[in-house]
């Protein structure tokens, strides 16, 4: 039975396993360019929470086990496409030519080429002529363009001070970056936890080489977080809005991800983090944005406010199959609502606009055992009762 296989019938297989047994069960358990074992680890990295890529790749960095800067190398791969990068990943091992010795090539939704070395540790000087020399030669064969690509170095650890003064002292300071394998899992968490996708772009950026003299670019990341939480924050009501007090605001909660979770097991569907409250399959097939919110109080009824954002449409428009998912105040009470469905409503529901932009109010009411999705004045209420999972 192949590795995803297991994954998908019988998890409890894998529950708690070191990553070297997880290859163990791959192919013939063991990692070479090529191989069997190596397709079904890489296939099985695509369908598993980033948590547990997080989880690996302490492992191969904490324990020394055969193949374990392979299996770290296919990890930060992983880790790559999840930051929304087109990535190919690179070989194992070098060949005579060199040209397919890198472990990774990422590029950008703007044409940005990034040649990747994943090294475990920095206890020894890198040769960066020869990391170097595996852009060159991609250059040569017209793979990347000279003045839209360059190289990141990616370490097992975090005190990487001899390594970035060897960089600094190189010819090559210009073309290369280093990071550690710790920050490049907080800079997932943090794309994974944001949800405007022009974060992403942002976040790309920082791993390309700049200048910073001017220090605009980190200032933008910064701003951008704290503006994309901001819009949750503000109060979900208009002027002709059904509640009594306008100045109320909900307070962000954060159970998007066991959502996701339930909307899943419903659906029989594998569903990956994108973003804050954006969920896919591995193969990007099916979308949920799942929303979450407390329950608030109207008279005697619960009521529920939500945003959906247009970039939320954008993604959803795009995918084969798509819902819009409501956590009421618990991962045990969702609304799922086919986006098709949902999309045809958006017309009708109140709109907040600020800063060039605009997002929609979902208000969701629980009357008995009916469950209303409240539209702005002249609209009647819509009864999504049949869509309570």
């Amino acid at each position: 039975m192949a590795l995803l296989d297991i994954w998908q019938d019988s998890r409890e297989q894998l529950d708690g396993k070191h990553v070297q047994q997880i290859i163990a069960f791959a192919g013939l358990g063991r990692l070479h360019d090529g191989s069997a074992a190596s397709g079904e680890f890489r296939e099985f990295l695509s369908h598993i929470p980033s948590s547990f890529l997080s989880t690996y790749s302490a492992q191969c960095l904490s324990d020394k086990f055969d193949d374990n800067g392979l299996a770290l190398q296919d990890i930060i791969n992983e880790v790559g496409r999840r930051l929304e990068f087109n990535v190919t990943n690179g070989r194992y091992r070098g060949t005579s030519s060199g040209t397919g010795a890198y472990d990774g090539l990422w590029q950008s939704a703007k044409s940005w080429s990034i040649i990747i070395e994943v090294k475990t540790t920095d206890a020894y000087n890198i040769n960066l002529d020869k990391v170097v020399d595996y852009r060159r030669n991609l250059i040569k064969l017209d793979s990347v363009a000279k003045d839209k690509s360059s190289v990141l170095v990616i370490v097992g650890r975090q005190d990487t001070g001899s390594l970035e003064a060897q960089i600094r002292g190189s010819r090559h300071a210009w073309d290369v970056r280093l990071i550690s394998v710790d920050a490049m899992f907080r800079l997932l968490n943090l794309k994974e936890n944001l949800e405007d996708p022009a974060i992403v772009a942002k976040i790309q950026h920082i791993l390309i080489p700049q200048e910073f003299t001017k220090v605009d670019g980190i200032i933008d990341i910064a701003f951008s977080a704290a503006e994309d939480v901001q819009q949750e924050e503000e109060a979900i009501t208009s002027d002709d809005a059904i509640i009594d007090d306008h100045k109320t605001k909900f307070t962000p909660v954060s159970f998007n991800q066991a959502c996701a979770k339930r909307v899943g097991k419903h659906i029989n569907v594998d569903l990956l983090r994108k973003s804050r409250a954006t969920f896919m399959s591995a193969d990007e097939s099916v979308a949920v944005v799942c929303s979450v919110a407390r329950e608030q109080k109207e008279k005697t009824s619960p009521l529920f406010w939500f945003a959906f954002h247009p970039y939320q449409a954008v993604v959803l428009g795009k995918s084969p199959k798509a819902y819009v998912a409501f956590g009421c105040g618990s991962e045990e009470r969702i609304v799922l609502i086919p986006y098709a469905e949902f999309s045809d409503m958006l017309s009708s529901l109140w709109i907040t606009e600020r800063h060039g932009s605009h997002y929609w109010h979902v208000h969701i009411a629980i009357e008995g055992r009916r469950v209303l999705l409240r539209r702005k004045k002249g609209f009647d209420d819509i009864d999504v009762t049949a869509h309570m999972l």
